[in-house]
């Protein structure tokens, strides 16, 4: 009597350790598209800011304020800034005014009143989630940089 053969599948500690010896370090001067593309968003978005809150007529009446949105400009420059010198922390900084994003938006979607709104909201809910789950490649790489670079192994 032939018993089929069972295989075992891996555990967690496995998969993540085959996972993390697939992913190649990021070289001195590489930046992946992803990453480029979270930079200039970033940027565009600093800029949208300030520019918006210094021609916006009575910006007050309407709930915000110029110390406020030079802040969050401050904010979305230094986010740019870590990305681009491949920081850990402002990739994952970013990811998660990503998913606020796409949380906003999707709830904006639901309360949506004309098919263009309904277009924008959609839109930014795509984008939003294929710029997330890019980075997340991006964040693995730079964590194995980051391990390398400090002597250890990408395993940990």
């Amino acid at each position: 009597m032939n018993e089929p053969q069972q295989t075992r599948r891996p555990g967690a500690a496995e998969r993540d350790a085959a996972a993390r010896a697939a992913l190649a370090p990021l070289a001195a001067d590489e930046r992946p598209a992803a990453l480029i593309v979270a930079i200039v968003v970033a940027v565009v978005l600093a800029a949208a800011v300030l520019v918006g809150a210094l021609t916006v007529p009575n910006l007050h009446a309407r709930g915000g304020s110029l110390p406020a949105a030079i802040f969050l400009t401050g904010v979305f420059l230094l986010l740019a800034r870590g990305m681009y010198a491949k920081r850990y922390w402002a990739v994952l900084g970013f990811e998660a005014l990503i998913a606020f994003q796409v949380i906003v938006s999707s709830l904006a979607l639901v309360v949506a009143a004309t098919i263009l709104a309904a277009a924008v909201c959609l839109v930014m809910i795509l984008f939003g989630g294929w710029l997330f789950y890019k980075l997340i490649r991006v964040m693995g790489r730079i964590q194995v940089t980051d391990a390398l670079a400090a002597g250890g192994s990408p395993d940990r």
